[in-house]
């Protein structure tokens, strides 16, 4: 798919400028294609019809209070991160061109975001990070529970995530996007 010339969008939002052009020129596997797929991304964002300002106002807070919370899932076992940014990126595609470009650029946040997008894949590495997590939370939550169903729900509700999860295809590697299969 080709890349919009800036001459087709006359009233482009700072979303793709200097950014975009850092990561290719890194050099680093993988980054070049990653950026491709960010401006891919804003492109059709920008072809969306704009929103009241009161709905992008209430959109910009929801995606503010799970980017915070998916933050503080990062540090906080059995608070998942990835759901969070996920819905952070949705409401704020829907708001904030900018604060959407940060997130599909952040270098932690934005492959997740990207992948999500190409399909609803799900790194191998996020996998075993999230299995790692719900494995350990299940042993807590087994031995602190005060009542026996709450462990079993709580564990069943951890291993009907964990099979999901693994269910959800994998991102393809760099530069094998036209490989037969």
């Amino acid at each position: 798919m080709s890349q919009p010339s800036p001459s087709d969008s006359p009233a482009e939002p700072q979303t793709s400028g200097p950014a975009v052009s850092r990561v290719e020129k890194a050099g680093l596997p993988g980054e070049s294609s990653h950026a491709a797929r960010v401006d891919e991304h804003l492109a059709a964002l920008r072809a969306l019809k704009p929103l009241p300002w009161p709905v992008r106002a209430l959109l910009v807070v929801f995606a503010g209070l799970s980017l915070a919370t998916g933050i503080v899932g990062i540090f906080v076992p059995g608070l998942p991160t990835t759901v969070f940014v996920l819905m952070a990126a949705w409401a704020a595609a829907r708001s904030s061109p900018r604060l959407y470009g940060w997130l599909v650029r952040h270098r932690l946040f934005g492959p997740m975001i990207i992948n999500w997008h190409n399909g609803g894949t799900v790194s191998r590495k996020a996998k075993w990070s999230a299995s790692i997590t719900m494995a350990v939370c299940a042993v807590i939550v087994a031995y602190t529970a005060h009542r026996p169903w709450l462990a079993i729900v709580a564990i069943g509700s951890m291993a009907a995530v964990s099979i999901w999860l693994w269910m959800r295809p994998e991102p393809q590697a760099p530069g094998t996007e036209h490989a037969d299969r």
